[in-house]
């Protein structure tokens, strides 16, 4: 029973915590953590790491008046467990239920909306200038690992705070290495001699002494300064820190709540940029988890007991990416493989423990990343930058002046494409069609299957140019996968259902929903055409107005963004051809889309079969006998 947990409903409830109940408490929010992800998934090795690091900063620090921004955000289950949302945690990353991120609509607590990576410190510093320029006083600290510190951006951040001077703490989180117990010692002792306030005063006051000593006091000081300097860089290990202009704190314990707490509340009295370096450890508490971090990084529903995930026993998109790789690079010495901290989760891990001469991971750096293969493509290799679809988007001027311009051939595998489900809107690739479609030079491409996907990534390496292969997340459509490669041609579609009725032209995962909707259309006595386009760019002109001029009618569905899209590309191409045709397109709205199961949000959206039946009842009602269109539209009206 969580005999303290269960009293724990704002942070101002910690204060009145003893350090043993404050023990007890951290061993009870390890428990819950472990039963709600294994029931709704998520990220739990990163979360079981924190628990002491935000048990101390809501002890110490007063949310939501001071600001606590937690970098990408995938840690903050905690900090949404303290700050009054204990009993949501059953519906975490579920339809209607709170999301697996930090969300201002959420809560007062969640001070800035985070999902990528690297953005705290920029944000944290912001705020900082926005209190001193309105004469407030309440903190600000940003948190951020190791990981999410190897971003560029976050560098540009502390460059820019050092200069400012404003009053700003940085939480380092460390999760990539531990502290002996010698170094553990010493640098405890060094950083409550560093942050006890009577330190400070002191030095000033031995400065001030020496500084008024006629002649001698000011050499003896300059000497002493420079001493002070020299034994700062043989000693301090966040020298690189202290030279941006922060002052430096650690390593500290992430796991000694006492030593924590002591900590923050000097640092909280302290003036000016300061950077404390935490020591953690993931999965801590739940041994799967400490063993395979890497695993309980991101999981899937899980047995409590063994650890094992509820796996489905078909074959993912990214696992066939991996696969494809594996099997190319035996016979392509020229094949490379990029990814930006994302090994596993694009299905390289095996391609980097067989080739770690040809695979390279760049961090959490993805503008690199693209620039890094324009070079190596430049110099006769073949790279495949492999990256997430809504993280691909922190690249977008590499890819045009880096990749394209140059008509470098960069083959991008775009995982993750269209909706992810539960982690929600800072993770659905909903937009990569909008933002790709209109570079020059550039080839997109989107499968419908398994097979299709392997035959696009054969296709890509015999094409010139850079190409851009965009497949959603989990598990494709269990079609058998041929050992006869086909050779696309740019631009080629595929016939999938003849028809007269009208015209059903789809993309990628579209193409799945456009057979179901086929089949209820049929039981309707509707006969459509089905074509699976296969590429955004270029169209299969042919086929496309050639069906539009035909029909009349044409119905397209995408997993992307309407707004400049696959459906926004033929109306495009239609209009300069003078075709009249009337267009109905099934696409993800102009809107931010919420987390949840897919097919539930497909449902929400109006994007199933059984809603795109209706609508297609509504635009052409012409196509249905009396009594299926009045069926159809009393089933909409319900």
């Amino acid at each position: 029973m969580d005999e303290i947990l269960n009293t724990i409903n704002s942070p101002r409830d910690l204060k009145k915590l003893s350090l043993p109940e404050m023990t007890q408490l951290a061993n009870e929010i390890r428990q819950l953590l472990v039963k709600s992800v294994a029931k709704c998934g998520g990220h739990l090795a990163s979360n079981l790491g924190v628990v002491e690091l935000s048990l101390a900063l809501h002890t110490v620090f007063d949310s939501p008046e001071d600001k606590i921004i937690w970098d990408v955000g995938h840690q903050a289950y905690v900090h949404k467990i303290l700050t009054g949302r204990r009993e949501q945690m059953s519906t975490l990353r579920q339809y209607g239920g709170i999301s697996g991120f930090p969300k201002v609509e959420e809560s007062e607590h969640d001070a800035f909306n985070t999902g990528h990576s690297s953005t705290s410190i920029s944000a944290a510093l912001g705020m900082a200038l926005a209190r001193d320029l309105q004469g407030q006083s309440n903190s600000v600290v940003a948190v951020i690992g190791d990981g999410a510190l190897t971003a560029g951006m976050a560098f540009e951040a502390l460059n820019h705070a050092g200069q400012e001077d404003s009053d700003l703490i940085v939480v380092l989180n460390d999760n990539e290495m531990s502290i002996s117990k010698n170094v553990g010692a010493m640098s405890a002792y060094l950083n409550r001699l560093r942050t006890d306030p009577s330190y400070s005063r002191t030095k000033e006051e031995i400065e001030s002494v020496l500084n008024r000593i006629p002649g001698i006091g000011p050499n003896l000081a300059r000497a002493a300064g420079k001493f002070k300097d020299t034994v700062k860089y043989l000693m301090v290990p966040g020298i690189i820190f202290e030279e941006l202009g922060f002052t430096y704190i650690g390593p500290v314990n992430g796991h000694d709540l006492a030593e924590l707490k002591a900590v923050l509340s000097n640092i909280k009295k302290m003036k000016g940029p300061i950077l404390l370096h935490t020591i953690t450890q993931k999965g801590k508490g739940y041994e799967p988890a400490f063993q395979k971090p890497d695993i309980f990084h991101g999981v899937g529903p899980f047995d409590v007991d063994t650890g094992t995930q509820l796996k489905k026993s078909l074959k993912t998109y990214t696992e066939i990416f991996g696969d494809f790789m594996l099997n190319r690079a035996q016979r392509d010495n020229k094949l490379v493989a990029i990814t930006a901290a994302m090994t596993s989760g694009t299905g390289l891990f095996e391609f980097s423990r067989q080739f770690p001469e040809r695979f390279f991971d760049v961090g959490i750096c993805e503008q690199h990343a693209v620039t890094l293969a324009a070079g190596m493509a430049s110099s006769g290799l073949r790279p495949v930058v492999a990256v997430y679809s809504t993280f691909l988007q922190r690249a977008y001027d590499q890819i045009v002046h880096d990749v394209a311009l140059q008509k470098l051939p960069v083959i991008f595998a775009i995982d993750r494409a269209g909706l992810v489900g539960e982690d929600g809107p800072t993770h659905h690739g909903a937009f990569d069609f909008s933002y790709l479609r209109h570079i020059p030079n550039l080839i997109i491409m989107a499968p419908a299957d398994e097979n299709e996907l392997v035959d696009m990534l054969h296709s890509a390496f015999s094409m010139e140019g850079p190409v851009a292969i965009r497949y959603p997340r989990g598990v494709g459509e269990g079609v058998r996968i041929k050992s006869e490669r086909q050779l696309l041609e740019p631009g080629q579609s595929r016939l999938i259902v003849e028809g007269q009725d009208l015209a059903i032209i789809a993309i990628g995962r579209g193409v799945s929903i456009g057979r179901d909707v086929v089949d209820i259309l049929a039981g309707k006595g509707v006969n459509p055409l089905l074509v699976d386009a296969r590429f955004v760019k270029p169209l299969d002109r042919r086929v496309i107005a050639g069906a539009a001029q035909k029909y009349r009618r044409l119905l397209t569905i995408e997993d992307n963004s309407r707004a400049g899209g696959f459906g926004s590309a033929i109306g495009e191409m239609l209009a300069e051809e003078g075709i009249d045709a009337e267009l109905l397109h099934i696409a993800l709205p102009d809107e931010f889309v919420e987390h949840g199961r897919v097919e539930l949000l497909f449902e929400q959206l109006n994007m199933n079969p059984d809603s795109i039946l209706e609508r297609i009842a509504r635009k052409w009602p012409e196509l249905f006998s009396a009594g299926s269109r009045w069926e159809l539209l009393k089933f909409g009206q319900n």
